[in-house]
């Protein structure tokens, strides 16, 4: 399973979440404590929002911790609001098309789980995509065809409907997974450059993990482990409920109505 780590408050040095901490993100490419794997190499990158409203993104396929520009680049870049990702590839080969974050105008996503159905849905669900965001894949993963979907559900619009109805999809017959296949698990962090979002789901109640920090000084954290050494600070998001975190801090979540699945 990949690991994740975000950011939204006042401006910071990317490495005060991706480097610095006891924890960090970094720290969990090698060993992650609430993973499968302990160590996640296939790539890694970053999204990060400043003055334009579509967010910078460095993504590369060494394993963060041999990217001898990763520490820099946090160190030099500051921002208020950003998504990074260390991926253990499920779906897809070790490529920068393929490492997330993925982004779409003002948009990144990034996605830990697993759809183990996607081989034989892939192709209808790219029919299913509007042409202008069919022409934005680049890469051949199950994440980066749920965020183009969300995004053709209505995600700008209606983030909480677009996930309902991305359920209705996945779910849809012929769609939905079979016992030998396995469940689906689904743990998003998104943005649209003013708030961060995450959600967590799971057909067998087993979503992988996702963390949200105690009120800092600053601002907000989103970690799939606890970025410090003290758990107590961090509270474990509730499977099937999506969380925003606003420019101030201000949390609020929503269960997104099922019954308006597609």
């Amino acid at each position: 399973m990949c690991r994740i780590a975000a950011w939204s408050g006042a401006e910071i040095a990317l490495e005060d979440i991706v480097i610095r901490p006891a924890h960090s993100l970094l720290t969990q490419s090698q060993h992650a404590t609430e993973a499968k794997l302990a160590v996640n190499g296939d790539g890694f990158g970053i999204a990060w929002y400043g003055v334009p409203e579509t967010p910078g993104l460095y993504r590369d396929v060494l394993p963060a911790w041999s990217d001898g520009n990763l520490v820099s680049l946090c160190r030099m870049i500051r921002s208020r609001l950003f998504i990074a990702h260390i991926r253990a590839s499920t779906m897809g080969e070790t490529s920068r098309a393929n490492c997330h974050p993925f982004t779409c105008g003002t948009w990144s996503f990034c996605h830990n789980g697993q759809v183990p159905q996607f081989p034989r849905i892939r192709r209808a669900l790219e029919a299913a995509l509007p042409d202008a965001l069919y022409a934005q894949r680049r890469g051949t993963t199950d994440s980066e065809a749920l965020f183009l979907t969300l995004l053709a559900l209505g995600l700008r619009e209606d983030p909480a409907g677009a996930l309902a109805q991305l359920h209705g999809v996945l779910g849809a017959p012929g769609n939905e997974g079979s016992g030998n296949e396995g469940p689906v698990r689904l743990t998003f962090v998104f943005s649209d450059g003013r708030r961060l979002y995450g959600y967590r789901h799971a057909s067998d109640g087993k979503a992988p993990t996702l963390y949200l920090s105690a009120p800092m000084a600053q601002g907000r954290a989103l970690a799939s482990e606890p970025l410090c050494g003290d758990a107590t600070r961090w509270r474990a998001l509730e499977q099937d409920r999506l969380f925003c975190i606003d420019a101030d801090g201000t949390v609020t979540s929503v269960t997104p109505r099922l019954d308006r699945a597609a």
